[in-house]
């Protein structure tokens, strides 16, 4: 899967992605709402990591959904 996807299949990723990153709330979701940018900010603002890292685990977690 890769960025373009992630907006079409928003629904069926979302619950995977909170399981991945439970530190995500429901409107931290809601924001992102199939946005890669968003989702980035949301996991860098809450796990308090660096941008290329929230991005690179990002990108791992579509190549394997």
């Amino acid at each position: 899967m890769n960025r373009e996807e992630l907006t079409g299949n928003w629904n069926q990723l979302s619950g995977k992605i909170k399981q991945k990153w439970g530190k995500l709330t429901d409107d931290d979701l809601k924001v992102a709402e199939g946005k890669h940018d968003e989702l980035v900010g949301k996991i860098q603002e809450r796990y308090g990591i660096a941008k290329e890292e929230a991005e690179r685990e990002v990108d791992m977690f579509l190549t394997r959904h």
